[in-house]
């Protein structure tokens, strides 16, 4: 006779693994990669980290005069509170483009003093 619960429990516990490693602190990226929005490199880097298939630059690799301050919060339950940035080219804006988390939990301590981006901003191995 099989016992389901055990089974049960068991394939439970697997997909909460799966789930988890997929969820787990980033792993490092060592190509270089760069962030383009409106035609312009924005960050560049060979020290990125990918968690959640975002690739977070340090924030010394991301040019400081494209980063303007948003109100823009949002939380996620396991990296924290995120704060944005707006993203300024050539006198273009894309609202709430760029994001870092301020005080990461200690799972997401990788993230940490690292901004990723998105809306419209493409991130590519740079060329």
């Amino acid at each position: 006779m099989t016992n389901t619960t055990n089974d049960t429990s068991r394939t439970e516990r697997s997909g909460v693994r799966r789930l988890l490693s997929k969820l787990a602190p980033g792993q490092e990226e060592s190509r270089a990669m760069q962030a383009v929005w409106n035609g312009v490199v924005i960050a560049e880097s060979d020290d990125t980290v990918v968690v959640e298939g975002n690739h977070y630059f340090p924030i010394q690799a991301v040019n400081p005069d494209v980063l303007q301050p948003s109100s823009h919060h949002t939380v996620c339950p396991w990296k924290g509170l995120a704060s944005y940035y707006d993203v300024a080219v050539d006198g273009e804006v894309n609202r709430d483009a760029a994001w870092y988390y301020p005080k990461p939990t200690p799972p997401a301590r990788k993230v940490a003093n690292r901004v990723a981006f998105w809306n419209g901003v493409k991130v590519r191995p740079t060329q």
